[in-house]
């Protein structure tokens, strides 16, 4: 059956060209990555209770890691079938920390001062999904980790791009300060949906940043084995058409 995207966008859809014998790991890594997200997005808890619970969280996943039993409690149906991914695919467990880490930068809301800082986020919050799934079909060469990166940069950089009316109001500001500043921007402006020509310059400029990455590890497509080439082949065309969405409202 496929795994519903649902509101965590990072995940690519797991359908029906993952093979059957990948879709159990596929989908326990997908309900791990959407259940963390939930504890960082959803409700009305407080900063320090997300972090909190990010935390007793992250303490579970050492344990399952290790070679422990799932225990009961709130997280039982999440982590006993990504233990037996773990067990089954020998899951590396850095780049599940890794998202962990993501998300409770998001609970902190910080400001990314250039490029450079964006991009470690996207290390931690969005590449770590695509290392999994080319873990899961044996695939570990530099080139195809590099690329990958790209492509799930991208998709990351797209998602905050076309929702950055609905995240900037909320205190969540993605926009590098360099890039803002450079085209005359204040964060207050995006707070507020300021349309202006310097806003749609400076989303005309990061949507270019976004294409160009997508297009940069593109060509890993052609070199996956069967399905998996396939299945990132649709998931680089979405997001070229996203990207081609935003242009036709002129950004």
């Amino acid at each position: 059956m496929p795994v519903s995207v649902d509101h965590y966008e990072n995940f690519p859809v797991a359908s029906w060209l993952c093979p059957r014998r990948l879709r159990p790991a596929v989908a326990a890594i997908y309900w791990y990555a959407r259940t963390a997200d939930d504890l960082a997005d959803e409700g009305d808890a407080e900063p320090a209770q997300r972090i909190a619970r990010l935390q007793a969280y992250r303490d579970e996943l050492r344990h399952v890691h290790a070679g422990g039993t799932a225990r009961p409690g709130p997280w039982l149906a999440v982590y006993a079938p990504l233990q037996r991914a773990i067990v089954q695919h020998g899951l590396p467990l850095a780049p599940l920390l890794d998202l962990l880490d993501a998300f409770e930068q998001d609970v902190r809301q910080p400001t990314d001062a250039d490029r450079t800082a964006l991009l470690d986020y996207c290390r931690r919050s969005a590449n770590p999904v695509g290392r999994l799934l080319l873990h899961l079909y044996g695939v570990d060469d530099a080139y195809a980790l590099a690329r990958s990166d790209a492509v799930c940069t991208a998709l990351q950089l797209i998602n905050f791009w076309q929702d950055l009316g609905v995240d900037a109001p909320r205190g969540r500001h993605y926009v590098p300060l360099a890039d803002a500043h450079r085209h005359g921007v204040s964060l207050a402006a995006l707070q507020a949906r300021a349309d202006s020509p310097a806003t749609r310059a400076l989303l005309r400029e990061l949507c270019a940043w976004a294409r160009a990455l997508m297009l940069e590890g593109a060509p890993l497509a052609l070199s996956l084995p069967g399905r998996l080439g396939w299945e990132l082949r649709l998931v680089v065309q979405g997001g070229l058409r996203v990207l081609e969405r935003i242009a036709q409202l002129d950004h």
